[in-house]
């Protein structure tokens, strides 16, 4: 493996951690309503907890309401218990062959409360692009060790990673500030 490689292949990890960041940011709830935010959730489909999104068709209502419409008729209930019982604190009210579920206002404690929750997410992004970070340099530290690169080209390579993972970090703090203002914003 080059150096050309290591780089090239550290890059794709940092950007697969940016990715998923963006996928679980998405999970929080800010004050309009969304349907990825009941995409975790699992349904009891016949003994096998199968995610919510593979049972039912969810929907926009309006700014403040989903809707889930199971595409089988006797799932109503389990879906209808499974959005209940989820950790969202959500209150589903069925209506004839659709679900509907109204969002709830955010309050000033929960929104600072979901600020750290996005914080900590951030946080942990940061903290695997610099494992990334480290696991490269360590890598041309093994190159350069069996003389399958010369000492410059390890130092500049890690010169390279090190400006690859401020820009990184740089974009997760970007991510992070946005969907901030995003849930403080009534």
């Amino acid at each position: 493996m080059s150096a050309a490689d290591i780089k090239k292949t550290t890059e794709q990890k940092m950007t697969k951690s940016i990715e998923s960041l963006k996928s679980n940011l998405q999970k929080i709830r800010t004050g309009r309503a969304h349907p990825g935010i009941l995409e975790q959730i699992n349904v009891d489909y016949y003994g096998n907890p199968t995610p919510l999104a593979q049972v039912a068709n969810l929907g926009l209502a309006d700014a403040r309401t989903l809707t889930v419409q199971p595409w089988e008729k006797n799932m109503m209930a389990a879906v209808e218990k499974a959005i209940r019982e989820s950790d969202l604190g959500l209150n589903p009210a069925t209506q004839g062959n659709i679900i509907r579920v109204p969002m709830p206002a955010l309050t000033e404690e929960r929104r600072k409360e979901l600020t750290k929750v996005v914080k900590g997410e951030g946080e942990d992004s940061k903290i695997a692009v610099r494992n990334l970070r480290r696991d490269a340099n360590e890598s041309l530290k093994k190159l350069a060790k069996d003389k399958e690169i010369s000492e410059d080209d390890e130092r500049r390579s890690q010169d390279d990673v090190q400006k690859m993972t401020d820009r990184f970090v740089a974009e997760i703090d970007k991510i992070i500030s946005e969907k901030e203002k995003e849930i403080m914003t009534v």
